[in-house]
Formats: structure tokens, sequence, C-alpha cells
């Protein structure tokens, strides 16, 4: 059996490892860690499977399971910080990040699949906005509600939102949109507000054809999704929160008037600006871990999602939601993940949520990043959290 992945082909019965067409030299038990973690086809192989497959069941110390890991990163050409290849998922084990084929006999094994394809339609919003969105894949269907700098054409090349979508999609019909006047969608739309933004996820999810559905919403999606899962117990099986807030910063913050304030003036002195300290500093609000690589790629993403202008909207609208009164109206079971130091929306939001949804269960996580990394173990934890949750029955 052989096995193709990211750079890398191993080849179980030469017992070879190779890299861009080099070989490349392991100890046995770094071979047998990583055929280990090919064989469970893209799953989470726990600590005690990994003693159990690579050392005979024979225990060893957190140390010695640690360097062996390091060792198979570096072989496949990966490493802790990015853990792009093989991620681990804190207290719970190991797996593979990217996607892998297994083939039998001689010949080249075939490359894993890469593309994402996608059709981009339009909705009719209740007001006549045009919502742009998308479909992506086959399974349950997840709806993941419109947010800030995203672009459905634009996402699929993205370094920070292609992984997402790639693991979202996992095994489901993944449904994206593009929020009124930003992306995709009609860039001459109807007034912003919290209603308008119901609306147009209710345009989406009848365009889609969804009848009952899963929610996925993130920072400022969150509000609408939790208003639009209230308005339709009936629809919204399951519902997902990550990073969300139910109050904006001018109902919860004392200076909440200040920062909105000094939002606007980074967003219209620096949009689009990659080397100004003004997109710097404020994008280092959403990912202060980001390497230079995705902090571009995110002012980048800036420029295709939306005009200055809307981008001030946006903030300026979303800033004054106030939700509380609405979250003892969901009936759906939801998760609520938040990254233990977000700067931008404090993990008391995620407590809120938590206090106040009937059928609510609370995750912390360990980042500082509100836009969390692909590379950082949060992310692989948030996605192990999400299948988990969204695989339980009703």
């Amino acid at each position: 059996m052989r096995y193709a992945f990211a750079e890398c082909e191993l080849d179980l019965g030469a017992h070879v490892l190779s890299r861009a067409g080099a070989a490349v030299h392991v100890e046995p038990q770094v071979f047998d860690l990583i055929a280990c973690l090919l064989r469970a086809d893209g799953g989470l192989v726990s600590y005690d499977d990994l003693i159990a497959q690579v050392w005979g069941g024979r225990i060893v110390s957190d140390a010695t399971m640690a360097a062996r890991i390091s060792a198979a990163r570096a072989a496949v050409g990966d490493d802790g910080k990015r853990q792009a290849v093989i991620r681990t998922v804190p207290r719970r084990g190991v797996q593979m990040a990217v996607p892998v084929v297994a083939a039998n006999g001689a010949g080249p094994v075939a490359r894993p699949a890469a593309d994402l394809v996608q059709e981009v339609r339009i909705a009719t919003s209740a007001d006549g906005s045009g919502i742009a969105w998308s479909s992506i894949g086959a399974g349950p269907p997840l709806l993941r509600a419109g947010h800030w700098m995203t672009h459905l054409e634009r996402d699929l090349d993205s370094l920070i939102w292609r992984p997402w979508i790639e693991a979202l999609g996992r095994g489901r019909r993944l449904i994206r949109y593009d929020p009124r006047g930003t992306g995709v969608s009609d860039r001459t739309c109807g007034p912003r507000s919290l209603d308008s933004s119901v609306d147009d996820m209710a345009a989406v999810a009848d365009a889609a054809g969804l009848d009952r559905f899963d929610l996925f919403c993130t920072s400022q999606a969150a509000a609408p999704a939790c208003v639009y899962a209230a308005r339709h117990p009936d629809r919204v099986r399951r519902m997902v929160i990550y990073g969300g807030f139910a109050q904006g910063s001018l109902v919860r913050d004392a200076d909440g008037e200040v920062m909105t304030a000094a939002m606007a003036a980074m967003i219209r002195k620096g949009w689009g600006q990659p080397e100004g300290g003004y997109m710097r500093s404020f994008s280092a609000l959403f990912m202060p871990a980001a390497s230079r690589e995705q902090m571009l790629d995110f002012v980048r993403m800036q420029v295709a999602s939306a005009t200055p202008e809307v981008a001030v909207e946006i903030r300026e609208c979303c800033a004054r939601y106030d939700i509380v009164d609405v979250l003892p109206q969901i009936r759906a079971p939801v998760l609520v993940a938040h990254a233990a130091r977000d700067n931008l929306h404090p993990y008391s939001q995620a407590q809120l949520f938590a206090r106040h949804i009937p059928d609510a269960r609370i995750r912390q996580l360990d980042s500082e990043n509100h836009s969390l990394l692909p590379d950082e173990p949060a992310f692989a934890e948030l996605m192990q959290a999400v299948d988990g949750f969204l695989g339980g029955s009703d």
C-alpha cells in the first residue's frame, strides 16, 4: 500500500518515505507513526492508539511521544508552529491535516484532489437586494452565515478562509454567502440592519432549498443567526457560534464610542494598504499571531470584499447589536466556542450566550486570535468539536 499526501509519498511495502521526489530517512518508529496517521484517513488518532500501534502497547513518556511527532513533522516538511500537514488536537491526539490518497499496486499514486467546485448564484432578499451564495460538496446541509471580509470566489484561494471552507465542508453540503454590499453580492443594496441581515440569511436558505439544516456563525454573523434560529425553530437543527457577540461594542463597553471611532479612522485611512501602520494595527486586532504572509492575505481580502465606506457602515451597524432578550427563545442545541484571549470581542460574550441559550454548551480555545489561523492548534480543536457536535443526533 502507498499513500500520497502534500508533497510526500509513503510506500509501506518498500518502507520508504519520499518528499518532493527524494527519499527521506526516518527512524522506524517515526515511519510507523506517519503510517498510523495515514491509515486513519483523516481521523483523529488518540495517544493511546499511537502507543498501541507504534510502541506495541509499551508505555512511553510524553517527551518520547512528542519527540517522535516532531520528527514526523520534520520528515514531511512541517513543524510544530504551522502544523500544516500533521495536526495536534490538544489533550486528544494527532491527525493528518491534508487530503490523502491511497493506492495498491505499481504506478504513480494519484495526487489528492485540491479543487473546490462551486456555482455562485444570487438570491433576492426581502427588500430586493441581491445576495450571492454558493454550495460546495454533498451531505447534511451546513449554512455558514455571512460575515465580514469574505468573497465567495476569492475565499477559495485565501490562506485564511480556504482551510475553513475545507474543514467545514468535509462530508457536508456547505452553503456560504457574501453579506449585502460585499463580495459578489450587490454592491448597491438596501440599508444595513440586524433585520436585513436576518432577511438575507432567510433568502439564501430558501434559495438553497434548505428545509432543516445546521448553522455555523462567527463574529457579527452570530446575532442575525440567533434571531433567525429563534424565529424558525423548525428549520435550525443545531448551531455553532464561534467568536460571536450578543452585544456590540457600543452596547457593552463604556468606551465603545471611542473604540468604534478609532476603528472607523483606521479603516478609512488604511484600507487595503498592507504596509501601512493603520492596517497593521487594525489586522492585529483580528489575528495578532498571524505570519506576514497571512496578514498580507487578510489585507488583500479587505479590498476584494468591500469598500472602506461599506466596511465602516458594517462595523457601526454591528456595534449596536443587542440580542440578549432573543437568546432564551432559541430551541436548537448550540455549541459556543471562543478564543480565551480574543481582544476584539471578549470571552465574556461567549459566557453570555451560554448563560441565556437554554441548550448551550461552551468551549474555551487557547488562542489570542479572533479569526483563528488554520495552522494553530486551536483551529484543529474547534473543527474537531464542530464535527463531534454536528454529528450528534437530534
